[in-house]
């Protein structure tokens, strides 16, 4: 059986993309977020993942408000990128897993999800962004599994709904007949409101609130409704559904604990709260 090895979250803010390309990371204003991953780029080198998968909200490259699927699963053999204009170049194709994506795709269904399946499937700076801060060099090393959950559109999906997908996830990862190492990543958060009356909204208390739950407390987060989060958190702070979907991943099996592995926060990066935070299954 494939082994669950760990899981990573972390923000996708645009202008990250266009840091890298300039080569910011050690500019003052960028050195914060970016002195974070060293200590997750050595985790990674240690254990080798052999396949992602990327839990992300799509912004309108795949999935529009007219047509906004709650839950979405990639199964193509390799998902094209695209930039939004301000970000890092696009990227070459990324490697699909298809196996491991049918394998979710059917474990889903029958844990009666109502997804979308995607057999083609574009991908934008929510995915990309998380590969290229772990992996910085010229390729990527992994194939992907994207799974996009709805943070744009109203209705959105509960935390506890994102907890039971990210836990049934989990299930289908540790059944899939591989002997490949996976990792599954959280891309978005944290707190942050990019318009109307709140725009600039940040929370640090509930972030670092949030960031320790994960830890301790993995199902704190589901005991508030979608509008509480977004008044926590901001409109697309919301995106800390992501957050909550890799944690229960790491939750199923018969040792749902985990060990920190790295953390980092700081605000602000582009009026958004920044996250890092990588977990591991404890023995």
């Amino acid at each position: 059986m494939a082994q669950l090895i760990g899981g990573i979250a972390t923000s996708h803010i645009p202008a990250i993309g266009g840091a890298i390309h300039k080569g910011l990371q050690k500019d003052p204003y960028w050195a914060p977020f970016f002195d974070g991953f060293p200590p997750v780029h050595d985790w990674l080198a240690r254990t080798r993942p052999d396949v992602v998968v990327m839990f992300y909200n799509d912004h309108g490259l795949n999935f529009f408000l007219d047509k906004m699927p709650t839950f979405a699963v990639g199964a193509a053999a390799q998902y094209e990128n695209a930039d939004e204009g301000w970000g890092i170049p696009t990227l070459p194709p990324f490697r699909g897993e298809v196996d491991l994506s049918w394998q979710i795709i059917n474990t889903l269904v029958g844990q009666e999800f109502d997804i979308t399946t995607c057999q083609e499937m574009l991908v934008d700076h929510a995915c990309t962004l998380p590969l290229k801060l772990l992996w910085p060099g010229d390729a990527c090393p992994v194939a992907i599994v994207p799974v996009c959950i709805n943070t744009v559109q109203f209705p959105l999906p509960s935390a506890k709904r994102c907890y039971a997908l990210g836990k049934a996830v989990g299930d289908a990862i540790r059944a899939w007949d591989s002997d490949k190492k996976v990792a599954v990543i959280a891309s978005g958060g944290l707190s942050h409101q990019l318009d109307g009356e709140r725009a600039g909204f940040i929370n640090k208390g509930f972030d670092l609130q949030f960031m320790d739950s994960l830890l301790s407390n993995p199902e704190w987060a589901t005991q508030f409704s979608t509008t509480e989060l977004v008044r926590k958190a901001g409109t697309q702070g919301i995106e800390l559904l992501m957050w909550l979907a890799m944690r229960a991943a790491l939750s199923t099996g018969a040792s749902p604990a985990v060990r920190k592995v790295h953390s980092n926060y700081h605000i602000p990066i582009s009026n958004t709260a920044t996250g890092l935070l990588a977990l591991e299954p404890c023995d």
